[in-house]
């Protein structure tokens, strides 16, 4: 063998000695193998998006962060409730604003332990913008470090437990202590959380807020409940 085809043989095996010298480098990720972010419609953008027009800023919600089943929508729901009924689901976090011709409009909802603790049928006796609020006496009593110092109660504003809206559920004249109120935690629709009742997006609960009157109907079927009639 000559010199000279011995230098080419080895100049010809470079690329494949370098290759193996860099393989543990990054190599390029095919385009088809890239995840592709979500495209979320303008419409539901423009839905959650920030809110300038109240007491308290309301900022767009990071829709990345919700499940598109738990956008606001309107759906087929076929109930033997009257239209302007509300529906809890708590089993499959939604609320349904029962509409005419089998329709309902649908929201998303986080369960708190409190909103567990009712089932039937109530009356909405009481509403507020920018509630204020105080912990229970069961959840001071089960976390007593976190909920003992709000027992005088919280002012209304962005870190207030019940946001923007909150509706009171009342039965036979007596509030029951179950509350339909808004949150700015995303994470928590269609979740179930600690403390608190049902939670709907700051967004969410201003639209039900406006929708709904003193004195409608409320039914709340919880995990194998039978259908209230």
């Amino acid at each position: 063998m000559s010199v000279a085809l011995t230098r080419r043989a080895f100049i010809a095996s470079m690329p494949i000695a370098l290759a193996g010298c860099v393989s543990g480098l990054r190599q390029p990720v095919p385009a088809a193998a890239i995840p592709v972010a979500p495209q979320i419609p303008d419409f539901y953008r423009q839905m959650y998006g920030p809110i300038y027009n109240e007491p308290f800023p309301i900022g767009a919600v990071d829709l990345t962060g919700l499940d598109p089943r738990y956008y606001r929508q309107e759906v087929f729901y076929a109930t033997p409730e009257p239209t302007g009924t509300i529906v809890v689901d708590t089993a499959a976090r939604y609320l349904y604003l029962v509409g005419e011709n089998s329709r309902a409009l649908r929201y998303g909802v986080g369960v708190g332990l409190e909103g567990l603790a009712f089932e039937g049928v109530g009356v909405i006796q009481r509403k507020a913008m920018w509630p204020s609020w105080r912990p229970t006496t069961s959840m001071i009593a089960r976390e007593p470090e976190r909920y003992g110092p709000l027992a005088d109660g919280m002012p209304p504003g962005p870190m207030n437990p019940l946001g923007s809206r909150a509706l009171y559920l009342y039965r036979n004249g007596v509030d029951t202590l179950f509350r339909i109120h808004g949150s700015m935690e995303v994470a928590s629709i269609g979740r179930s959380v600690s403390s608190g009742c049902i939670r709907l997006l700051n967004q969410d609960v201003i639209d039900l807020y406006g929708r709904v009157p003193i004195g409608s109907r409320v039914v709340v079927v919880q995990q194998g409940g039978a259908f209230p009639v």
